[in-house]
């Protein structure tokens, strides 16, 4: 699937601006380039950013999950703390952010996507004590569906 195609997909879902309960005004050109920008900053494939962004929160920069997770790529808060971002309903900042994690969880497993998109679903504690991803029905899902959108 291309980056473009999964931008496009994105653009007609409805939610927030940049903070929660704002009006959804950011074009899906805006960001692909938000995307491109910090997955070429990362070395990190601008395809995978765009499916975890896609898995996570279908694009909406206001987006929070029922466990905290806030913005496009759903950052903890205190994995926005750990890598700087101030404001994670700012999608310049939480791309920023969730792509610096993605790299620094591919380096950790060695360059291999599918542990690294699983330790950034449940963590890298779990993926370190299962030995591999995890055995969560939720993380088994969020992995196909993630490496599915790379190809």
């Amino acid at each position: 699937m291309s980056v473009a195609l999964v931008f496009a997909g994105l653009s007609g879902c409805s939610g927030g601006g940049f903070m929660p309960g704002g009006v959804h005004a950011m074009p899906a050109s805006q960001l692909q380039n938000i995307v491109s920008t910090y997955a070429r900053a990362n070395s990190v494939d601008p395809k995978l950013v765009a499916s975890v962004i896609d898995a996570e929160s279908h694009g909406d920069p206001s987006a929070v999950s029922r466990v905290g997770a806030q913005g496009l790529m759903q950052l903890m808060p205190g994995t926005a703390s750990m890598y700087g971002v101030a404001n994670p309903f700012d999608p310049y900042m939480n791309v920023d952010g969730g792509t610096r994690y993605l790299r620094d969880l591919l380096k950790r497993y060695k360059g291999n996507v599918r542990l690294a998109v699983a330790a950034y679903n449940a963590g890298p504690g779990a993926v370190d004590a299962a030995h591999g991803i995890p055995p969560f029905a939720e993380t088994r899902a969020y992995v196909d569906r993630v490496v599915s959108g790379i190809r």
